[in-house]
């Protein structure tokens, strides 16, 4: 059922003031802030029919009405009012973002904590591949008769090496057919693929050579795995403990832990620079009672970064997207060795 224009206002304004006054909103509250004169009894009725069609709760113990998940959606995506950094806000997420560039883990964790200090919510950081690493050359290099340098050439042109010590004799001869089969079949495929190839190929050569095969299989196996690993680093679990919500000291531990000890399963969304999760989006329970905005940006060498904040369904959306924004883009440019803009430079 698509909403009057009516409903609509009065949705956007329980929205609204609920996110900054934590309290259910009456009928008084929302006729003192309507545009026009519009009755109690009227907007006690389109009260209820928002509550009918899923777009309000009613408290048990309160005449006010708060938002539910489906309602937050709604305003997130038509009644929200995009919102723009002041110039004062965009020159302090700049401080907060000139520091000196040395490992990425490094600058990404003290981001993190750049950023929750400015939102008061916890927030969490993570590098990620656009893509899975494959491997994309293979090369056998003989040491002696029980070893061997395993080179692999992965996406990137990045190269890693490991001496292999070979638990049968190789016969030397056999070592252009290994890297032959190396370079045909377990190459530009993804991790699991190539275990899945080792077993197809383990009955078409002999058990020495197919010994050394899998031993280079599960190094390069091991080595792409590792250069795709996603590291998700946490800040501010503690501001949790500042919002109404989260009052009840097993409710606020309980996603504390989360955040220290399952932070691998915080929401990292594949595409799209801005995404939304509220409450029941979020696939782990955990995570059903809050909301999760998260903001990507551009690391460079085929990565990418995310930064995401943790906090209530009652989120001031519009603040926390617009400033999670104001970063992405100011490490997109730390990244890239572009550098931040001069204050005379930024947008009046």
């Amino acid at each position: 059922m698509e909403l009057t224009g009516r409903k609509k206002q009065i949705l956007k304004i329980v929205v609204d003031d609920y996110i900054h006054t934590a309290e259910p909103v009456g009928s008084k509250t929302i006729a003192a802030r309507m545009a026009g004169k519009v009755s109690s009894a009227t907007i006690r009725n389109e009260l209820a029919d928002l509550v009918d069609l899923g777009y309000l709760e009613q408290p048990h113990t309160s005449a006010g009405r708060i938002p539910s998940p489906k309602g937050y959606r709604l305003y997130v995506n038509e009644l929200m009012e995009q919102q723009k950094l002041s110039i004062a806000e965009t020159e302090k997420i700049n401080q907060s973002l000139q520091i000196k560039m040395e490992e990425m883990d490094r600058v990404i964790s003290q981001a993190g904590r750049a950023v929750s200090s400015y939102v008061n919510y916890p927030t969490y950081m993570a590098a990620a591949r656009k893509k899975s690493i494959a491997a994309r050359r293979f090369e056998l290099l003989p040491v002696d008769e029980h070893s061997c340098i395993v080179v692999m050439m992965m996406d990137g042109n990045r190269v890693k090496s490991q001496l292999l010590r070979m638990q049968l004799k190789v016969d030397l001869e056999q070592m252009p057919v290994l890297v032959t089969l190396l370079n045909t079949h377990f190459t530009g495929i993804s991790t699991e693929e190539m275990n899945l190839r080792l077993m197809d190929v383990a009955e078409q050569v002999p058990p020495q050579v197919f010994l050394l095969l899998s031993q280079t299989v599960g190094y390069a196996v091991e080595q792409l795995e590792d250069a795709g690993h996603r590291e998700i680093y946490t800040a501010g679990a503690r501001e949790l403990l500042k919002l109404p919500e989260f009052r009840d000291a097993d409710k606020a531990h309980e996603l504390m832990s989360f955040l220290a000890d399952s932070k691998e399963n915080l929401p990292v969304p594949d595409e799209g620079a801005m995404k939304i999760l509220i409450g029941p989006e979020n696939v782990n329970d955990a995570l059903k009672d809050t909301s999760v905005v998260v903001a990507s940006y551009d690391i460079g060498d085929d990565m990418r970064g995310l930064i995401g904040v943790v906090g209530p369904t009652r989120m001031d959306y519009a603040t926390v997207a617009a400033r999670l924004s104001g970063f992405a883009d100011g490490l997109t440019r730390l990244f890239g060795k572009q550098g931040l803009p001069p204050k005379e430079d930024i947008d009046q």
